[in-house]
């Protein structure tokens, strides 16, 4: 379990970064005597540049080996942060953020490349739950975090602080993660790279921005509008091109197309609770941003329990019916945080966010695992693409669909600050959205992923084995 052990403490890098930022922002801007609404350039550039990228990362893993890209993204990565935290400028702070971003990209997908190369499928759930862990607590601690460090020491320490981890994960990279590499050489699909790039980017910073009043309607309009438009050039470029970046064919196998459209709708619903749970916490019951903070990091408390139990638990049940139970359970507690209100007793609310947090890491890690667990190795690199992809557009729409569910509860009470009961709506709309995840996890046979799980043996159920999803997919090119 060393592998993914590295793996996640890259991943909990570059999640942390992409939150711990916003907290400090009007020390930052102070500091450079900016704007602290234009400093919100530096978090845009980063998830922008995320977007660009990610679907690369493929392509650039199976040219030059998965453990050389990334040690070279974490490299990347941390070079960037030593220029954020030397950044005397916006200009010079949006163009570390942007090579922070490139080595994200390449990061984040390639450590999961490196990790699915390097452990047996049997193992596959207990590895994913490290990398499940990371994902779920950078962006519940990052917030407060972040304002910790601006408040008692200076904003650049929330960048220095990777350098460490970054030069520790680069020597245990470089000595305990075998160089394989794929002997397949697929062309460089330039064409698709730009639509791609340009449809998540337009994506992801329209569903950013909207509701939040940074941009008007009609420019986050646009921007929706430009990413969709790409996206369907995208999709009609896959049908000519013999080997698209982002590779859709992928979705012919059950498993795989299950994990990522559901996965998506859940990740949707509770991508939404990082910034809902905290504005409603301080702007509605009053709470202070270190009272706030230590009450939603519970909720990471939760997910670091569920590590150990995980395996067991999809051993004994299945896939099948752990993400179709497991996303009600978790759905019903993101509904129930609806009920909180400023006079809930807060051993309560720890409570349903300890709970909450155990079973949606779960469902997490049956996702993340139900995605590869029928991918054939040479395809594998295209596949850590294209959730990569999945993960952060829908992260991304679930922020924009809480920010948007607010702002129209508040024009439609005629208000134009939020108290305790406007969230109610919002939790019940991102809990009904993530229960919707279970209509393409019903269709799944029982012996879904059974290679992975142990739940049953794979003879008979039915299901094709990766070499003809091999053959299927090469010869409908």
């Amino acid at each position: 379990m060393l592998v993914p052990l590295i793996v996640a403490c890259a991943l909990f890098m570059e999640n942390l970064d992409s939150t711990v930022i916003s907290t400090a922002l009007p020390a930052i801007a102070h500091s450079l005597g900016e704007d602290p609404l234009r400093l919100n350039l530096a978090i845009t550039s980063y998830l922008l540049s995320l977007a660009v990228f990610i679907p690369l990362s493929g392509w650039v893993a199976d040219r030059y080996g998965a453990r050389s890209v990334f040690r070279a993204a974490i490299v990347t990565f941390t070079v960037g942060s030593a220029c954020c935290g030397l950044a005397h400028s916006l200009t010079a702070l949006v163009g570390a953020r942007i090579l922070q971003g490139l080595g994200g990209a390449m990061m984040v997908p390639v450590g999961r490349l490196v990790m699915l190369r390097a452990v047996p499928k049997s193992e596959l759930v207990r590895a994913m739950s490290y990398l499940t862990v990371p994902a779920l607590i950078g962006p519940v601690i990052g917030p407060p975090l972040g304002g910790f460090i601006a408040t008692y020491s200076s904003w650049r320490w929330i960048f220095y602080i990777n350098l460490p981890i970054g030069a520790l994960g680069i020597i245990l990279a470089t000595l305990f993660i075998d160089d394989i590499r794929d002997s397949s050489d697929w062309p460089l699909d330039l064409r698709g790279f730009v639509f791609a790039g340009l449809g998540l980017a337009g994506l992801m910073f329209g569903f950013e921005t909207a509701g939040r009043g940074v941009l008007s309607p009609i420019a986050v309009a646009g921007l929706l509008g430009a990413g969709a438009i790409s996206m369907t050039l995208y999709v009609l470029h896959t049908r000519v091109h013999a080997y698209p970046i982002i590779d859709l064919k992928l979705l012919r196998i059950p498993t795989f197309g299950a994990a990522i459209a559901g996965g998506s709708l859940f990740r949707i619903g509770i991508g939404a609770l990082p910034f809902l749970l905290p504005l409603m916490l301080q702007l509605g019951f009053g709470l202070s941003p270190l009272a706030s903070g230590l009450l939603t990091f519970t909720s990471a408390a939760g997910a670091m329990t569920m590590k150990m139990t995980a395996a067991p638990i999809i051993r004994t049940l299945g896939f099948r019916r752990v993400m179709i139970g497991n996303a009600i359970i978790s759905s019903l507690f993101v509904i129930s945080y609806s009920l909180f209100q400023p006079s809930t007793p807060h051993w309560l609310i720890v409570l349903a966010l300890l709970a909450g947090g155990f079973f949606r890491s779960l469902q997490f890690t049956g996702t993340n695992t139900l995605i590869f667990a029928d991918v054939p190795p040479p395809l594998m690199s295209r596949a850590t693409s294209f959730q990569s992809m999945a993960q952060q557009l829908s992260v991304s729409i679930g922020v924009g669909t809480g920010a948007l569910l607010l702002h129209l509860t508040l024009v439609a009470r005629g208000r134009t600050s939020l108290s305790a009961d406007d969230f109610t709506h919002a939790f019940v709309a991102v809990g009904v959205i993530a229960l919707s995840s279970v209509f393409f996890y019903l269709p799944l046979r029982r012996e879904a992923g059974a290679e992975v799980s142990g739940h049953r043996a794979r003879a008979g159920s039915g299901e094709h084995p990766p070499t003809a999803i091999t053959s299927a997919l090469s010869d409908k090119r």
